[in-house]
């Protein structure tokens, strides 16, 4: 899957133990799916999965890794990857939008391959394929772009020299689409997390949201220019969208994201949360393990589960202006992340923390 800050890769196997040990559990809600990492191991684990997410990018991701189902979508994907890249080995390209802002006006990708990423989206936009085909190709364009690309990570900034692997030639690769669930169907929706949570029911609902001031879709312009293939006017040296600046999440704002967060716990139509966050984010674990405790009328069982995280690529390595130009020096290496399992009264669950190395507490 693409690079991303955040990603859940390691604390899979804790959440995947949290959710088996709700009993009866057969629908999972992910309110903030991101990448769909979390979504997908949850679908290989049976689970019918409802994603969402309010960027764009990522709803093509949890339609192609949740609601996509292999049985339907593997045959044809295969035989487009196979033709666009023969097409891609004969010299296949189109330089346009994406050349122009992400190659020349900037150096995220090496112009050979902007002309490459150029030919497959307009292609893809051409075939009008059903929904479920077309995500899976956005998410195979958007991986084959990430391992070419030429960042730390992160589409705040690129590289003042090209990465090695920018140099390597634009392939796409059929993403690991599963069969469907156990448990059933999957769903992506892409609605502001308020109403997904309003709206959305599920045995479990695993709640990540945005933990500090660093906006997704900042980090993310691209893949949600290439996505939504509006061609926006951009801004900056790192060719944001324009509406990098509008569109705002309140969960970005230290002095809103508190009360944004209380308010969606309550909504949610689970009798089950399970929330990951950082001890690099606003809310700190008191705080949290509160306001999660304060549920249902004060009711809720909170178990609280630590494990250290090495911080993303982009902060091991250095700070960087949006010229690619170190400008500062790494603070710290590692990071705790918690696992919070909140059940309202009633609601049967396992022992917790045999995936997870650390401390757990119970309140």
């Amino acid at each position: 899957m693409i690079k991303y800050i955040g990603s859940k890769r390691t604390l899979i196997p804790g959440i995947l133990d949290a959710v088996r040990g709700v009993a009866g559990a057969r629908t999972v809600l992910d309110l903030f799916s991101g990448t769909s990492r979390v979504g997908h191991a949850l679908k290989s684990a049976g689970f019918r999965v409802l994603a969402n997410d309010h960027n764009a990018y990522a709803h093509a991701l949890a339609r192609c890794y949740v609601e996509a189902d292999a049985e339907d979508v593997r045959e044809p994907a295969e035989a487009l990857v196979t033709e666009f890249n023969r097409r891609l080995a004969g010299g296949w390209n189109a330089p346009g939008y994406f050349t122009e802002t992400f190659c020349r006006r900037s150096r995220f990708f090496h112009p050979r391959n902007g002309a490459r990423i150029d030919a497959v989206r307009e292609e893809i936009a051409r075939l009008a394929l059903e929904p479920g085909l077309e995500s899976v190709m956005l998410g195979a364009l958007m991986e084959a772009a990430d391992r070419v690309d030429s960042t730390t990570g992160l589409q705040m900034a690129y590289l003042k020299e090209w990465a090695p692997r920018a140099h390597n030639d634009l392939e796409l690769r059929v993403p690991r689409v599963l069969a469907r669930a156990a448990g059933g169907k999957g769903r992506a929706t892409c609605l502001d997390a308020m109403e997904a949570a309003q709206t959305l029911e599920a045995d479990v609902a695993y709640i990540d949201p945005p933990y500090n001031q660093h906006s997704y879709l900042g980090n993310y312009h691209i893949w949600e220019s290439l996505v939504r293939w509006d061609k926006p006017s951009v801004y900056g040296v790192a060719c944001k969208r324009v509406d990098v600046r509008t569109r705002q999440s309140v969960f970005n704002s230290r002095p809103r994201c508190a009360a944004a967060l209380r308010d969606v716990l309550r909504a949610v139509r689970a009798p089950v949360l399970v929330v990951s966050f950082s001890n690099e984010g606003f809310i700190g674990r008191d705080d949290m393990e509160a306001m999660l405790a304060s549920l249902w009328d004060g009711a809720a069982q909170v178990t609280t589960l630590e494990h250290d995280f090495k911080r993303y690529v982009g902060a091991q390595i250095g700070i960087y202006s949006p010229r690619g130009e170190k400008v500062g020096q790494v603070s710290h290496l590692r990071n705790t992340e918690y696992l919070y399992v909140a059940a309202r009264e009633g609601a049967a669950t396992g022992a917790l923390g045999h995936a997870w190395a650390g401390n757990s507490t119970t309140r």
